[in-house]
Formats: C-alpha cells, sequence, structure tokens
C-alpha cells in the first residue's frame, strides 16, 4: 500500500537558497520545518528530495506535495 503525502500548506514556501548548497526537501509533509526536512518521515516509505541550488536568490518550493517539478512549485495547489 502507498502512502499518501500530507498536503503541509496550499501555497508555496518563499525561500532564498544559495548557489551550490544542498538541501533535503520534504516528500512527507510532516516536517514542522516546511519546506525541508527534519526527519519526520521516519518510520514512513517516504524520503526528502536532496537537491542542490542553481543559483542564489529567491524560490518558491512546493508544500501540497503535488507539484509537477519538485521541489519547485508548479501551482498544482490551485487544483487541489
Amino acid at each position: 500500500m502507498s502512502e499518501t503525502p500530507i498536503i503541509a500548506a496550499r501555497e508555496p514556501a518563499r525561500v532564498e537558497l544559495t548557489e551550490g548548497e544542498t538541501y533535503f526537501w520534504c516528500r512527507c509533509g510532516r516536517s514542522q520545518s516546511q519546506p525541508f526536512c527534519d526527519g519526520s518521515h521516519k518510520g514512513t516509505e517516504f524520503t526528502p528530495l536532496r537537491f542542490t541550488a542553481e543559483k542564489t536568490g529567491l524560490a518558491f518550493l512546493c508544500q501540497c506535495k503535488a507539484s509537477g517539478k519538485t521541489p519547485h512549485c508548479d501551482g498544482t495547489h490551485k487544483t487541489l
């Protein structure tokens, strides 16, 4: 049986990223540090998505966990 992620929010998280830095985006929706992983997925089938920022600056990261462009928001939250 496949688990469904929790919708952490129905809007993207506005965050500052640093080029070359590695981040771990929460896939399960349980993290209290949204949109980033805090280890709350332990005991579930979820693992965080590791990604490296391509540039320094503002980014909008998905919190609904349904984006087709994870970890970035693609507006899918508007249809949930």
